[in-house]
């Protein structure tokens, strides 16, 4: 049997522990190891999803495509045909937008056109009512 005497330095001074106090270290485990089982559940739920085979048919009609140009000083074309000012353009996307099946408009900004510009075009289609909008020519802004 052994016993614990203490080394010599008086009976006033307590005797320094030095084993590290492992409860907060096994509370912390305890609470992530709950966390864990927690959300396991939730992360084996699959939805099932009934992807169609094959290739779609293509389209019987192809679209009417409209292709609008800005230029870097802020000049549009429609089609190529230039556009002279804001009415102008929103008459043409009140006709787009009144066509029962409507045609896709293709936006290709310069790329030094400012943004302002590009964006009162997108605007004036918005606001007539033209769903079929997007922006091409993309690849130029990638350098």
């Amino acid at each position: 049997m052994g016993m614990n005497v203490s080394s010599g330095g008086g009976a006033s001074e307590p005797e320094v522990m030095v084993d590290i106090n492992t409860t907060p270290l096994i509370d912390v485990m305890l609470v992530l190891l709950i966390m864990l089982i927690i959300t396991i559940p939730i992360q084996m739920h699959a939805v099932k999803m009934n992807l169609p085979v094959g290739n779609p048919p293509p389209p019987a009609v192809q679209p009417e495509v409209v292709q609008i140009d800005i230029d870097f000083d802020g000049a549009m074309t429609w089609n190529g045909t230039p556009v002279p000012d804001q009415e102008t353009l929103e008459r043409r996307f009140a006709q787009v937008a009144a066509e029962p099946e409507q045609a896709e408009i293709h936006l290709r900004p310069n790329r030094l056109a400012p943004y302002k510009d590009v964006a009162e075009v997108m605007a004036a289609a918005q606001r007539e009512g033209a769903t079929k909008i997007g922006l091409i020519g993309n690849e130029q802004y990638m350098q």
